[in-house]
């Protein structure tokens, strides 16, 4: 049996669909996370780097420390194929020993043109492939004469999956990140305001106690936002009782798609979510609600709320699940993946 080393930070979880994924497909399976910037796990490393006056000189020291444990782990396990999500712990001259004798694939999750994903941009010259989520880094390796390929995240269907029996108490929900997205914040608070009679369900950081503590204890809407995250399993059952799952993308998303565009609509909800090229591309045909401004999007959740369009509305969701389970689900991605760098099935 072939072997695969995921390389990872702790990335929701998703580092362990991947695995999923390759040991549904007939691969054995270990995953290493690691902390950027400290690596292991050990909280004295942790506020060695929080307390240092040359972090950067700390993050070095640390990524020469994760080398040498990470090329321990190589060696003992000599997989046939190394993962890693955008590797930005791992040195280039590690990524070519690994070479040697395995294949390297490396999946960037955020935009490799980002200021802190700098170390990220060369190895593209030390991996036998490189998938972006974004189609604006798969024209800026273009423009260096390199060839990586888009590929945006996915369903994992063994935690997203349709609930027939709930019955549909939300009108509105959105799980994610809040407070790192000025778009998100804005419209999220537009739609409070502009549906004070609707049962409205904002799950995510929205104003932290430890980042804003004023923020904090002066934040409106209380029975609006839950000021925290939520386990992906309670998420599915969220979508399940939701008849508007509601998706902004984060500001850093210019042609491509979060993981909620398939995890909603890969539970069964019916999804009104921001468009790009890419987006409408796939769900076309009114299968999901797009929207480009505030008035597409108010147009979009009143046609989703009337009763009247209900069986359509859930017409609609039905398809875009199927869309998602034939070819959007973390398996697809990875027979992907390994198709590109010449592996048989």
């Amino acid at each position: 049996m072939k072997k695969v080393l995921i390389l990872s930070s702790p990335f929701y979880g998703y580092q362990d669909s991947v695995a999923r994924a390759f040991e549904t497909l007939g691969y054995a399976v270990r995953v290493e996370t690691y902390d950027e910037p400290v690596h292991p796990f050990r909280g004295i490393n942790k506020w060695r780097h929080k307390l240092a006056w040359d972090k950067e000189r700390v993050k070095q020291e640390n990524r020469l420390k994760y080398d040498a444990y990470i090329k321990q782990v190589y060696d003992d396990y000599r997989p046939d194929i190394v993962f890693s999500y955008n590797g930005l712990i791992l040195l280039d001259e590690r990524l070519d020993y690994f070479r040697q004798r395995s294949k390297v694939i490396i999946w960037m999750y955020d935009s490799v043109q980002r200021a802190d994903r700098t170390p990220c941009v060369e190895h593209i010259n030390h991996a036998d492939a490189v998938f972006c989520f974004e189609q604006s880094d798969v024209d800026f390796y273009e423009r260096m004469g390199r060839k990586s390929y888009f590929l945006p995240l996915a369903c994992d269907t063994s935690i997203y999956y349709p609930i027939e029996t709930v019955r549909k108490d939300i009108d509105i929900l959105f799980v994610g990140t809040i407070y790192t997205s000025q778009r998100r914040i804005r419209i999220l608070e537009m739609l409070a305001d502009h549906y004070p009679d609707k049962k409205l369900l904002f799950y995510g950081g929205y104003k932290l106690i430890e980042k804003d503590p004023v923020g904090w204890m002066t934040r409106g809407w209380k029975n609006v936002f839950t000021n925290k995250n939520v386990p992906p399993a309670e998420v599915n059952r969220l979508f399940a009782r939701t008849k508007v799952a509601l998706n902004i993308h984060h500001e850093q998303t210019r042609n491509g798609a979060n993981q909620r565009l398939f995890e909603a609509s890969g539970a069964g909800a019916y999804q009104i979510c921001d468009t790009n090229d890419y987006i409408e591309s796939l769900f076309g045909n009114d299968t999901i609600g797009l929207y480009h401004d505030d008035t597409e999007l108010i147009s979009q959740i009143d046609w989703a709320l009337n009763p009247a369009n209900e069986t359509e509305r859930e017409r609609r969701a039905k398809e875009a699940y199927r869309i998602v389970a034939d070819g959007n689900t973390f398996v697809s991605r990875v027979k992907e993946m390994l198709k590109t760098i010449g592996e048989t099935i």
